[in-house]
């Protein structure tokens, strides 16, 4: 064989090994790869339903003369006590009234699932010329480094001073009401900043988050958390938008910091069905997030591994609505609410719930819970 030839040969041998020797390194990265993602979804084996411990009378917070007492959440304090934040509307105007006059009240108690006593009432509407002039509502309760984060929502009457019979139609009417919808229309997600859960509360003249991407006319009902590699997301519901139904959906929004900016995500993390008021958590264990919604008539259990994509966990139905006591009987409510998990040292401890009986009364509940495995 000539030398030239020869060599050609040589060179042509060399770089097929170098591509096959490239390709199965190509090949174990991806396999390698898929094995990881693979894994990762294995780790979705959270039964939340499990988890559920009896009610008692000391996880029950009532009041039978001023309010109806609605959604809750909870934080630890640095004086070592629990204290809880919770919505309440007055009954001298009804149940139905939380959108012009819903206050968020503060309890403590010793112990995170209860008994809580009330303290005081912690936000209220700030009158005519606030962009939250006429409500505080939904409270949701964080600690972030130091500083405790109170967000809530509330709404106005777009610059309107509405006369004594247009405000009653505002609090009792459906939302095909004039007055009504211009309460819900305005609806908006704020913060509220102390130091100390008993405050002094520091609040913004701006609202935190505007509709649009997936969802439109209003922003209302927030879940936050911290992201394990930095930064915060909120789970946000709004309407859907481009239809004259009212169907309720989920946004993402992430920012650097816990008082903004907020920036919607273009895709909703629930848009298939009809829900609400998602309570969402990073579980560091299983290396995902979940979130707990109302689906008027149930509870499900969402989950995403990079907080925009969402899904039906594995164990998706936690409880249809009704609860069991201390004694193992079944509760039957009308309506169940409002979720909210409290995390002890990065465990569930206790699922916050609002109730609602057929008789009208409510209530703010507090379900101990197993610890997760």
């Amino acid at each position: 064989m000539p030398a030239k030839l020869f060599l050609l040969s040589v060179l042509l041998l060399l770089l097929s090994c170098n591509d096959f020797s490239s390709s199965k390194s190509t090949k174990a990265e991806n396999s390698g790869k898929v094995k990881s993602e693979n894994s990762l979804q294995d780790t979705d084996d959270l039964n939340f339903a499990e988890l559920l411990q009896g009610v008692s009378a000391e996880n029950i917070l009532y009041d039978s003369t001023d309010y109806f007492n609605w959604g809750s959440s909870i934080v630890k304090g640095e004086d070592g006590k629990y204290h809880l934040f919770y919505a309440q509307m007055p009954r001298e105007h009804g149940f139905t009234s939380w959108l012009n006059d819903g206050v968020i009240s503060r309890a403590v108690s010793d112990y995170s699932a209860g008994p809580y006593v009330h303290q005081e009432v912690v936000l209220r509407g700030r009158g005519y010329g606030h962009w939250d002039e006429t409500t505080a509502h939904n409270p949701w309760i964080q600690k972030y480094d130091g500083k405790y984060y109170l967000y809530y929502i509330s709404t106005n009457h777009g610059g309107r001073k509405l006369t004594e019979d247009e405000l009653y139609q505002s609090r009792y009417k459906w939302i095909d009401n004039e007055f009504r919808a211009l309460v819900r229309e305005n609806q908006r997600i704020g913060v509220a900043v102390a130091e100390s859960p008993a405050g002094p509360w520091q609040r913004f003249d701006r609202p935190l988050v505007e509709p649009g991407g997936p969802i439109a006319t209003i922003t209302c009902n927030p879940a936050v958390t911290r992201r394990p590699n930095g930064g915060y997301i909120m789970l946000v519901r709004g309407d859907m938008p481009d239809t004259t139904e009212l169907v309720r959906h989920q946004a993402v929004a992430l920012s650097p910091a816990p008082t903004g900016p907020w920036t919607i995500q273009p895709k909703a993390a629930v848009s298939y069905m009809n829900a609400e008021d998602p309570a969402l958590w990073y579980d560091a264990k299983r290396e995902r997030y979940y979130g707990i919604y109302h689906g008027f008539g149930y509870m499900g259990l969402i989950t995403s591994l990079d907080g925009l994509n969402w899904k039906k966990a594995r164990h998706y139905k936690i409880m249809d609505l009704a609860y069991k006591n201390a004694a193992g009987e079944t509760v039957e409510v009308a309506r169940m609410e409002r979720p909210f998990l409290y995390l002890e040292d990065g465990k569930p401890t206790v699922l916050t719930v609002s109730i609602k009986l057929e008789s009208g009364e409510s209530y703010s509940m507090f379900i101990p819970l197993r610890v997760p495995n």
